[in-house]
């Protein structure tokens, strides 16, 4: 029999990241989205003007299945790709207003998924947990992916 020790981090991770998309697609499913266009969606709500590839960075996606999921969110009006006017090269992603008010209604839903998810910490754990995941991400961010 193993102990709660001898569960590893990364499986707790994978197991909580798991748990938070399958109740992520449920809440944003009701809008047409799949969890990872939600992230995209947030990321290019904080980032606005990002390339696709620059997108699927910092989605954690691969480039070709973000340049997918942007075809399929311009399609559904949620994107609009716009040329760089300093790279006539580049297509520069900015999110519709359509795409900003179905973030706002989900602002709600998803605040209670984390919320459910930290409910047995204190004030002072969650803020703890939310560094030790921030080291964490810098930390494997900094690393090449192998």
């Amino acid at each position: 029999m193993t102990s709660a020790t001898d569960v590893t981090l990364l499986y707790l991770l994978k197991q909580v990241e798991l748990a938070i998309r399958n109740r992520l697609d449920a809440v944003v499913g009701r809008h047409g989205l799949t969890s990872l266009q939600y992230t995209a969606l947030t990321v290019l709500e904080r980032h606005p003007g990002m390339t696709s590839a620059d997108l699927a960075r910092n989605s954690f996606v691969r480039a070709q299945t973000m340049a997918q999921m942007v075809v399929d969110l311009e399609a559904k009006g949620h994107v609009r790709r716009d040329v760089d006017e300093r790279s006539r090269r580049r297509m520069l992603l900015t999110l519709t207003p359509q795409a900003q008010r179905i973030l706002e209604e989900l602002r709600g839903p998803v605040g209670e998924i984390e919320a459910e998810m930290v409910a047995g910490l204190g004030s002072r754990e969650r803020e703890t947990f939310r560094k030790a995941l921030q080291v964490s991400r810098r930390a494997l961010g900094q690393t090449p992916a192998r």
